[in-house]
């Protein structure tokens, strides 16, 4: 198995990253919020798990073991493939998935795309004895409340697009990120942006 891949950022794209291992160009699949960290052109080390189909080896990568752990144990439930696993780690970090289950929080799980009410309910069974409770505190996501605007704007940019077309896009899904409840979701927010300059190129 392959723990980790650790080398030069070679190409960026929605939803892959191509890191540079020994001449080698390891393609990735990640969340936005991963993609969000990396830069082109610099190293990078990435957690990951290799999921093997009949017909398909595909590698996922993760910004850290505790997040690789999740979508492992994700995976245990019955329904949840690789790709539900990581829409949900698109939407929410580990330890925000370990408070909807602790607490029950359908409304948490349905905002995944690909999870309804019926879904939810029976992930929140049977994840309870495997997420484990969360480790961190819900205190340390107020900065990020103030400063998604500059996070969504340094990944539009990592990813290759111009600093005026970062604006733009930052502009256009600011009324999304200010209706939202609480702090804003700079993984959501990134692909509705790049949906945005996707539409506008």
């Amino acid at each position: 198995m392959i723990a980790f891949v650790s080398g030069t950022i070679a190409a960026l794209a929605p939803d892959t990253a191509v890191v540079e291992v020994g001449g080698v160009g390891m393609a990735l699949q990640c969340t936005p919020d991963t993609l969000a960290k990396l830069r082109l052109g610099e190293a990078a080390k990435l957690h990951t798990s290799l999921v093997v189909r009949e017909d398909s080896l595909t590698l996922y990568g993760f910004a850290d073991d505790d997040e690789r752990q999740v979508f492992e144990l994700l995976q245990t439930a019955s329904g949840v493939g690789p790709r539900l696993a990581q829409a949900m780690l698109a939407v929410h970090t580990p330890d925000a998935l370990r408070r909807a289950v602790a607490s029950n929080d359908e409304k948490a799980l349905i905002a995944v795309p690909g999870i309804g009410k019926k879904g939810a309910q029976k992930l929140l069974l049977e994840l309870k004895d495997r997420l484990g409770a969360p480790t961190g505190t819900a205190v340390a996501v107020a900065p990020a409340a103030q400063g998604w605007r500059d996070q969504l704007h340094t990944a539009l940019v990592g990813l290759g697009y111009a600093p005026r077309e970062a604006d733009e896009a930052v502009s256009a899904v600011a009324p999304e990120a200010e209706a939202a409840e609480g702090t804003p979701q700079v993984g959501q927010l990134l692909k509705a942006a790049l949906q945005t300059l996707n539409r506008a190129r």
